[in-house]
């Protein structure tokens, strides 16, 4: 396997690209409108309790409840970005591995802890979609998102379990898995894959990024090891509060009816895009975000914020170049005028 420590900025998120920005959002995939008002005062009621330490049990036996596993599978953690960090420092690997592109903080998360980081780069050719034969079997710490940020390519769960290898930790992050209809090829609730570590997130479909709340479904052997790890009382109340909120049956119900709100604005959006011959997608698009590679497009997208919209740069994520963005599914209002401004981009930048 090939180490890495190549210039890509892997810190680098969709939130740098809105701040200290008056722009609308196509850059940051938390799903607009969030969090709901029902949310929102269950948080505010966990207020009165802040003199208390925060105690996650109920919260985790609702997590455990809701993917059907047992309690002692399932550690909260503040954002799913910390588990990263947790399997990064409490885990005992010699050869990591990512497969890109993805989401970039699992490989700095690898780097920061003193790992050299092999990748599998996915390329456009095959739809960026994985092939299970390129992962090296000496690797024994493998990193895969599904579906995919930023490509969008939800990959069968039959694969990705078939990455599994005794002595072997498989990551698979799917934090975008619950605005995906029905959650197909999740891998949530699987407990006959060894070595199998899910991570999930409640801050997209949610609104809940300044909370910082998601968790980790594992062997409870790897949950010790990863709570071991982390400081004491990690998650705070009204993190706790909303995490067990959103998995009572409503909060289900709602979330998977807006998946499927946010699977017919996103196919708006794809209609959209096809109307350009400068712009090409990764048609496998079953996110709440799509990936496109467009003529100029470091370019373009600097046009674009000067008409008032902010895209996800793509050159930051490994395989990706400057004519990659990532861009969120919005409204059909907010789509239409994205869609125009986009037009408008492209002749200025014209060629």
């Amino acid at each position: 396997m090939r180490t890495h420590t190549d210039a890509h900025d892997l810190r680098h998120h969709g939130d740098a690209e809105v701040r200290d920005a008056h722009l609308t959002d196509l850059a940051v995939n938390v799903r607009a409108g969030t969090p709901p008002d029902w949310l929102r005062e269950r948080i505010a009621c966990s207020l009165t309790a802040l003199a208390a330490y925060p105690d996650g049990r109920a919260a985790r036996a609702a997590v455990a409840r809701r993917h059907g596993v047992p309690v002692e599978r399932v550690l909260l953690t503040a954002g799913a970005a910390e588990a990263f960090v947790l399997l990064a420092r409490a885990l005992t690997v010699r050869q990591p591995l990512v497969v890109h592109p993805q989401f970039t903080e699992p490989e700095a998360a690898l780097r920061d802890a003193g790992h050299e980081v092999a990748r599998v780069l996915l390329r456009e050719a095959d739809g960026f979609r994985l092939d299970p034969a390129a992962v090296p079997d000496a690797a024994d710490l493998v990193m895969i998102g599904n579906p995919t940020n930023p490509t969008s390519v939800l990959h069968p769960a039959a694969d990705i379990a078939g990455l599994a290898r005794p002595g072997r930790v498989l990551v698979v992050d799917e934090a975008f898995m619950d605005a995906v209809p029905g959650e197909s090829e999740s891998l949530a609730g699987r407990t006959d894959i060894p070595g199998l570590v899910v991570l999930r997130s409640l801050t997209k479909t949610w609104g809940l990024a300044g909370l910082r709340i998601g968790y980790v479904l594992a062997e409870p052997e790897t949950v010790e090891a990863l709570e071991r790890t982390q400081p004491l009382w990690p998650v705070a109340t009204p993190a706790l509060a909303a995490a067990e909120a959103c998995m009572e049956p409503a909060a289900l119900k709602e979330a998977a009816q807006a998946a499927h709100g946010i699977a017919t604005e996103r196919a708006h959006l794809l209609a959209g895009l096809a109307e350009f011959d400068e712009v090409r997608v990764v048609e496998a698009a079953e996110a709440p975000f799509v990936l496109v590679h467009v003529r100029r497009g470091a370019e373009v997208r600097e046009r674009l914020r000067g008409l008032g919209f902010a895209a996800r740069r793509g050159d930051t994520f490994p395989g990706l170049g400057p004519d990659w963005l990532r861009l969120a599914v919005r409204d059909r209002v907010t789509t239409n005028r994205f869609l125009q401004a986009l037009d408008q981009a492209l002749t200025m930048v014209g060629g």
